[in-house]
């Protein structure tokens, strides 16, 4: 059936659309209403329910939230009950962990006035919240459209079609998408949304913005014996295994009920296209400094997730005719802290402010560009200037020699100053894989299913489920283009570089075949961003699929 052929959607009218159900956008919905109680908003989550497709470390600064929610520490419901207490940084080599001392780490890497929890369940009491004040939130539904006037500015978004089979056609059950039409729309999509994407390109938002730059963050969560448990503590490493050209590092946070947040982060500018950042995950556990905590434990869950790393310098423009940016979908990641919700939310926050006041003057499908104008003034972007050349450093010059020079570089911009004015990033990371003629395969280790596992089987900790027959939600604009470069120049680096599985090179008598098990995909996106060709776009599957994460 043609679009042409299909029923017309149903809309439906708001002040304000929001495109995402996380930090962001809640805390958007919520200032909105704070300001004004009459303004109609709407927030669609292509998750199940709200926090479905959450996660995050997470230690959380609360600067963010003391000022939307100040009495939130009085709040029983609230999820964040862990503060820290302990705040260690690691070197690690294969044998040792070197702890660095905190009196040499610049002010702002500390976490002590910071909480450890689950930043879904901290959507989910976020939800309720905003639901209150009279925000309408409709989780299942992915944005799969923006709308635009006649004019070229954005006039709100459709969800997509339910019920459509694998062939593309309208099944029994097939259902037409609804349009939600807003005078402003907020994209509060995270890393590497798919709508942020389309708009970023479509008014040229990055024109005077440097590459956008990405990680991959791997996580599970642990019930460990009791007698290891050390609550409030939490430890940060960088160094074992990844080599020095490899950026990334390590967190393991001690928290509630005995559980403990391990996790792993690989910047995806590496060049080593058989490094496979699950495995070097799978390897860290290893080290003999952290694996005696696992022992005698559970793992309960795992997910993985893009992360924006390319912070002050590769912001795009956040505001477009009828709409803005917010949250990780604009960038927003402090990378040495390891910490966005904190930005995320006063971002969301500094839109609402603006928003509010341009429908108080009557305006509508205009450009936020007081948004735009005001971000680098406020605790937003001052927090990400002063870190702002951490990551390019670190890409530059090696993990040791780079992260010396990115903690110089944080002292200096601590005192007002910086000797390295504001370092550029060298090119998108989908450019840095070499040729796999250059590089040896790695042997990874066995999983021994105690403490390290397997792909497959950490999927199914995540929840993850899609309709089967739908269509595959992972676009490849050509195949031919898929082997004679990804296989036959790369050695099919996506095997390696998804954390779920979902891509496979299967040999047949008629030569490799590139196989796509979309119902593995924990809508990570990391292929949308590592391909070395572009050549994989991710997209919303039907409203609902994906990863269920529970306590991420």
């Amino acid at each position: 059936m043609s679009a042409e052929e299909l029923p017309p959607r149903e809309s439906m009218e708001f002040d304000v659309v929001i495109v995402g159900a996380g930090p962001s956008g809640l805390a958007a919905a919520i200032r909105l209403k704070q300001l004004n109680a009459d303004l109609s908003i709407v927030v669609v989550e292509k998750g199940s329910e709200v926090g479905a497709h959450i996660l995050s470390g997470a230690v959380i600064d609360p600067v963010s939230l003391d000022q939307l929610i100040p009495d939130w520490r009085d709040d029983a419901d609230c999820p964040l009950k862990t503060q820290v207490k302990d705040d260690r940084f690691y070197w690690t080599t294969a044998t040792s962990a070197i702890r660095l001392p905190n009196f040499a780490m610049p002010p702002l890497m500390d976490n002590h006035h910071c909480y450890i929890g689950s930043l879904g369940d901290v959507c989910r009491w976020l939800g309720p919240k905003a639901e209150a004040l009279g925000v309408e939130i409709y989780p299942g539904f992915a944005a799969a459209e923006v709308l635009y006037d006649d004019s070229g500015a954005v006039r709100g978004i459709a969800t997509g079609d339910m019920g459509v089979g694998r062939d593309g056609k309208p099944k029994d059950s097939f259902t037409r998408g609804m349009e939600l039409l807003g005078k402003y729309t907020l994209f509060a999509e995270g890393a590497r949304g798919s709508l942020s994407k389309q708009l970023i390109a479509k008014y040229s938002l990055d024109a005077k913005s440097e590459p956008s730059k990405f990680g991959i963050g791997l996580k599970e969560v642990w019930e460990i014996d009791p007698a290891k448990h050390q609550k409030g503590l939490i430890q940060h490493s960088f160094g074992w295994p990844l080599n020095n050209s490899t950026g990334g590092g390590s967190f393991l946070y001690h928290y509630d009920d005995n559980k403990v947040a391990v996790g792993f982060v690989v910047h995806l500018n590496y060049d080593d296209p058989y490094l496979s950042p699950f495995d070097e995950f799978q390897r860290f556990k290893t080290h003999p400094s952290i694996r005696t905590v696992f022992e005698g434990g559970k793992r309960i869950s795992y997910g993985a997730r893009a992360i924006t790393e390319g912070g002050y310098q590769s912001v795009p423009r956040l505001s477009f005719p009828g709409g803005a940016l917010i949250g990780c979908a604009a960038g927003f990641v402090n990378v040495p802290r390891i910490k966005g919700v904190h930005n995320a939310m006063g971002s969301g926050m500094l839109a609402a402010e603006h928003v509010a006041t341009a429908l108080g003057a009557g305006r509508a499908n205009d450009e936020l560009s007081e948004y735009e104008d005001a971000w680098r003034d406020s605790a937003v972007g001052k927090d990400l200037h002063r870190v702002r050349n951490v990551k390019p450093l670190w890409s530059k010059f090696g993990t040791i020699i780079g992260v010396a020079l990115g903690g110089f570089d944080m002292w200096c911009n601590t005192l007002g100053f910086s000797l390295f004015g504001t370092q550029s990033h060298a090119k998108p990371d989908r450019k840095t894989l070499d040729a796999a003629k250059t590089h040896t395969p790695i042997a990874y280790p066995k999983p021994d299913g105690k403490l390290t596992f397997d792909k497959l089987s950490s999927v199914f900790l995540s929840n993850t489920n899609h309709e089967e027959d739908q269509p595959i939600h992972l676009k490849v604009a050509d195949m031919n283009l898929q082997k004679t470069s990804e296989h036959d120049v790369y050695a099919g680096p996506s095997n390696r570089y998804c954390p779920a599985g979902v891509y496979e090179w299967v040999e047949e008598a008629t030569g490799p075949r590139f196989q796509i098990n979309a119902q593995n995909c924990v809508h990570c996106k990391t292929c949308d961003v590592k391909d070395p060709n572009g050549n994989i776009t991710w997209v919303p599957p039907e409203g609902g699929g994906g990863p269920n994460y529970q306590g991420m």
